[in-house]
């Protein structure tokens, strides 16, 4: 099978915090969920394997499906805790088999990808504390946004559109995120490398481990420019040298900005994935935020058949000037432009 494109932008840890909230306490995870039943928290003899290399092995395709239903910032309403009580994991576990039932029965291009397990996570976030991504810094809302597809236009030139609408990139970050398809990775290992292969807009990092010298800083990439070493059961990946041009939880960042992730395997079949975040001027302090990966049953990766001269521009494109055309006929006979036609889509104002 090969993935048609998807118009639109996409719609995207080891570390166990012990937290209480104000209302009902949840400091471990969810009873039932697939969080607390990782191998590394619920059996205590269990160790993460290594390749032939001695290095913890991360291997394999790995997908973020499994993390859908979980919001990037924590509602208020969950206080500092990290994890819902059963009742809350109850009722969302109810949720996402409807979602995968939904699914099921769905046929064509833009059937999600469902996962296999639920998580007990409040959200994405996991420090600050709150759960929530801090604010933006008056120079980051005074940016202007990419507004992609899903905008309201005007739509003069391809570069109004959005880097994923454009089938250049979704970013160091954003090609992991869960979306409607294409959520894969491949994780291949070599002594002196790691290599991830996303599955969505097939970009592919070969990260170096050998220890030598960052590019110099006149090198910004859309990836950045990464670096990576082992920690204990740990792969740690620093990665500057970015570009402006790709967005972190919606925002646009900064040349400035400094990643750390770090791949902790947990389980047989899940692999806790961090990435801190740290520009100070897009976000008011640095910020944390954690996927679980997980492999699924014949899950495979294959071809994102994307072009930059895809039909969605192309349409949106002649639309905008079909519609000029149509409002200057008007003025000139001295009548109104026609109105501009809004929809809801996905919650928000969308041009038709």
């Amino acid at each position: 099978m090969i993935r048609g494109f998807f118009s639109a932008a996409a719609v995207l840890t080891a570390s166990a915090f012990l937290v209480t909230g104000s209302a009902a306490p949840a400091a471990a995870q969810a009873k039932g969920s697939a969080d607390a039943a990782a191998a590394k928290r619920s059996n205590p003899h269990w160790k993460a394997p290594r390749n032939a290399f001695g290095q913890p092995d991360l291997e394999g395709i790995w997908t973020t499906d499994d993390m859908r239903g979980i919001p990037m910032s924590r509602p208020a309403t969950f206080g500092a805790r990290a994890y819902l009580t059963d009742e809350e994991f109850a009722k969302r576990a109810q949720d996402r088999d409807r979602a995968r039932d939904i699914d099921n029965a769905r046929t064509g291009t833009f059937r999600n990808e469902e996962g296999t397990r639920d998580f007990s996570y409040t959200s994405y976030v996991i420090d600050p504390p709150d759960g929530r991504v801090p604010a933006l810094t008056a120079a980051a809302n005074a940016r202007p946004r990419r507004q992609g597809s899903f905008g309201l236009g005007p739509w003069e030139k391809v570069q109004d559109f959005s880097l994923y609408d454009r089938c250049i990139t979704r970013g160091a970050v954003g090609s992991f995120m869960p979306a409607v398809y294409g959520n894969g990775a491949r994780i291949l290992q070599t002594p002196d490398s790691v290599v991830i292969s996303y599955e969505m807009v097939h970009d592919t990092r070969v990260i170096p481990l050998d220890g030598r010298a960052p590019l110099g800083g006149t090198f910004k990439q859309y990836m950045g420019d990464s670096r990576a070493r082992y920690e204990g059961d740990t792969l740690v990946i620093e990665s500057r040298n970015f570009n402006d041009k790709t967005a972190i939880g919606g925002a646009q960042h900064t040349e400035g900005l400094k990643l750390t992730e770090r791949f902790t395997r947990i389980d047989p079949e899940m692999i806790d994935y961090e990435i801190h975040v740290d520009d100070p001027a897009t976000w008011t302090k640095p910020w944390t935020f954690r996927m679980t990966i997980t492999s699924q049953p014949g899950y495979q990766l294959y071809e994102y058949n994307c072009h930059e001269g895809n039909n969605a521009m192309r349409n949106a494109l002649s639309a905008e000037r079909a519609y000029e055309k149509a409002a200057a006929e008007a003025i000139a006979k001295g009548l109104p432009p026609p109105e501009r036609v809004f929809e809801q889509v996905n919650g928000a104002d969308r041009a038709r």
